[in-house]
């Protein structure tokens, strides 16, 4: 994975705001520049994989909806090669929007019509998190359980057998999260605490859609799961050997 950020902790808070809608696109705009903000707009997602790559940004605002590839298409194609915050924004409120979009890698999602002091905070706290994954990844340092190596510098999880896998950013704190507390039953709102900075609600699925990812990463099931086991009524079970 390619990463340009120097990660010195002094970097202006650069943001890309990839939007079609000229209101909504000068409305992001206007609330960021206030809360100062150096904000780079555009209208799709032309060139968007290589600005990402050629610049220090932390995070980016993504419609669902832009003209060519849509934002769940982008979104992929960024998480395969960059660890820079996805926020995506969506016109539309139904789960499965919200589901599809936390499934494509994104870090968070907004809902149109958005409350600017709520998106500011999150963004700021997204992006605080993907600085400190960066100092992180100038330390090489291993995390090993049942088998599996995690490597902290690459965000990579590299099963028994060697074969290496990227993690997206909620991926790889969910996983810190298990190896920090293994043995431990995990609830919903105490993972969702260590790693997102934001209120969640009862029917937020966040969580599950989370573990799901990493099962699969982990060659696990939820029918057939060792590693991660599901405490009903309760939350989650990490229980390797944790080295």
């Amino acid at each position: 994975m390619v990463d340009t950020d120097t990660g010195t902790g002094t970097e202006p808070d650069h943001l890309i705001i990839v939007e079609d809608e000229p209101i909504t696109r000068a409305l992001l705009r206007s609330h960021f520049e206030d809360a100062g903000f150096v904000v780079e707009e555009r209208e799709d997602g032309d060139g968007l994989t290589e600005r990402v790559l050629a610049s220090k940004v932390a995070v980016l605002l993504l419609d669902i909806k832009l003209p060519g590839k849509d934002g769940l298409t982008l979104a992929r194609e960024l998480r395969n090669v960059s660890d820079v915050g996805i926020i995506l924004v969506t016109s539309q409120g139904e789960q499965v929007d919200k589901l599809l979009g936390l499934d494509s890698g994104a870090d968070d999602y907004v809902t149109k019509p958005f409350d600017p002091r709520e998106l500011i905070s999150r963004t700021r706290n997204l992006q605080r998190r993907v600085r400190a994954q960066r100092h992180q990844r100038a330390q090489v340092h291993l995390r090993q359980f049942a088998g599996f190596t995690l490597d902290l510098n690459r965000r990579e999880l590299s099963d028994p057998q060697g074969r290496a896998q990227h993690l997206t950013a909620g991926e790889f704190q969910l996983l810190l999260t298990f190896i920090d507390h293994a043995g431990e039953v995990m609830s919903r709102d105490r993972i969702m605490a260590r790693i997102r900075n934001r209120e969640w609600y009862p029917d937020d699925r966040y969580i599950d859609v989370l573990v799901g990812q990493l099962r699969k990463k982990l060659g696990e099931t939820a029918g057939n799961a060792t590693l991660v086991t599901t405490i009903h009524g309760t939350g989650y079970l990490f229980t390797p050997d944790v080295t």
